[in-house]
């Protein structure tokens, strides 16, 4: 009986199927060999060691051997928003940016090494006031963990220079247990990075909360403050509450708006930017520089813009991206040079001869002269854009984001060098009037005068 390995049908397909691989690798052997690119292996980040010394009662932080004095500015994106002002930031003498969380920390520390700028990397810890139950372990930990997946992520970063453990973390609280949680985060950060100190920053100075972190957060690194009105005091608070370490101004400007005075409706009056300008001055020189035993930098508030009770509050910069004389004065702080092109001067704002603490009232449909005094250092042509927005209804605290007023249009009529005549709003209720007096050179001065109409 013939075997089964000799059946011709099999030898057959045996041949075939030989024949087939030959050919296909003869064809392979024919065919033009494509140089394939090399791979480019991944960059590996390279910490830099920053550390904090303390030399006959004299602290200061010490960036690759280097001493690093935080010439700053409170920075962060919103919307998904592009990096913006990080150049100018560098090219007026900044050194570094703080931010409020890590939702954007990839983009922000890499433009920050773009420019040869740091980041005080903001962990977002939940706050009481928005729910956050420290008495509840079992988040307390989750929320441990959390931190720490974000430390790794980004402790490695050339760019990083400290972690920032919360914003505020002592408004409208009242259980002390988040100091523990605090310490937790900071211990451990110690554990997995030895290379940045960490601190916690506080809504002004007050006793009970220095002593909470002295006892409750010995792993934290030093101390830092948001303060604006009050921000003289700052030094002698740090020593009269018995903080023995160095702390850092991580959140300062001119008066906030719960520090100024109000109109009869309870509109708080803003300054405008040549009056904010002004107070950066005075409280960099008599408070921030006047501590180089226990400060160690500031991050002035806001290296950019968002809408806070109005959109022109703490900005720095307009939502086109055009600098008050408040960055000009940056500039000469932190360098002792003004810029070459320097910003408007606004000297100040009538509605119907009235200034702000007037308490301007005005009729339905009717219309109201408006005057603005505006002086440029280098004689630059003034151009004035005008915007009437309903007051901000907004009850928010923190920092909290706030949605915009809608614009109304067709209400202001521009005339020439400063004038502008406004017709009333025919809805009862309050409002403001901006004034935005350019240079043609992005830079700009701002103003804003509120109103309310009254039937």
């Amino acid at each position: 009986m013939a075997s089964r390995y000799s059946c011709p049908m099999l030898n057959t397909l045996r041949e075939y199927f030989r024949f087939t691989v030959l050919m296909a690798l003869l064809s392979g052997c024919n065919r033009e060999i494509v140089p394939q690119p090399e791979q480019e292996e991944p960059v590996r980040l390279q910490a830099v060691k920053v550390e904090l010394r303390q030399s006959n009662g004299t602290f200061q932080l010490y960036r690759a051997n280097q001493p690093y004095y935080i010439t700053g500015g409170g920075y962060f994106l919103r919307n998904g928003g592009g990096i913006r002002y990080l150049d100018r930031l560098a090219a007026c003498g900044g050194n570094s940016i703080r931010t409020w969380s890590t939702q954007d920390a990839k983009q922000e520390l890499d433009s920050a090494l773009k420019y040869g700028l740091t980041v005080t990397v903001g962990l977002d810890v939940a706050r009481e006031r928005l729910g956050f139950d420290y008495n509840n372990t079992e988040a307390v930990a989750k929320q441990l963990q959390e931190m720490r997946a974000e430390v790794l992520k980004y402790k490695d970063h050339p760019a990083l220079l400290m972690w920032g453990i919360g914003n505020e973390l002592n408004m409208s609280y009242t259980n002390p247990k988040v100091w523990d949680a605090v310490n937790d985060i900071a211990k451990m950060i110690h554990e997995v990075d030895p290379n940045h100190p960490t601190t916690t920053m506080l809504a002004d100075l007050t006793q009970p909360e220095v002593v909470y972190i002295k006892t409750r957060c010995p792993a934290i690194d030093l101390l830092s403050v948001n303060m604006y009105g009050a921000l003289p005091k700052a030094p002698n608070l740090v020593r009269d509450y018995g903080w023995e370490g160095a702390y850092l101004v991580s959140e300062w400007g001119h008066n906030a708006y719960w520090e100024v005075p109000e109109t009869a409706w309870r509109a708080p009056i803003e300054q405008n930017s040549r009056e904010k300008a002004e107070d950066y001055k005075v409280r960099y020189e008599t408070t921030i520089k006047a501590d180089p035993e226990r400060c160690l930098g500031s991050y002035i508030f806001l290296w950019g813009q968002k809408q806070e009770r109005t959109p022109t509050w703490f900005s720095l910069f307009t939502e086109a991206g055009e600098a008050t004389e408040g960055v000009d004065m940056m500039q000469y702080l932190w360098t002792g040079s003004w810029p070459q092109n320097r910003a408007p001067r606004l000297e100040f704002m009538l509605l119907d001869g009235k200034r702000a603490w007037e308490n301007s009232y005005v009729q339905p449909g009717q219309r109201y002269p408006v005057t603005v005094k505006v002086t440029d250092p280098d004689n630059d042509a003034i151009t004035y854009r005008w915007e009437l927005l309903p007051e901000s209804t907004a009850i928010t605290e923190g920092g909290d984001a706030e949605t915009r007023p809608l614009a109304i249009a067709g209400l202001v009529t521009s005339g020439s060098d400063g004038q502008a005549t406004l017709k009333a709003p025919d809805i009862e209720g309050a409002y403001r009037l901006f004034v935005y007096a350019t240079d043609g050179k992005n830079k700009v001065a701002t103003a804003n005068m509120p109103f309310f109409v009254l039937k």
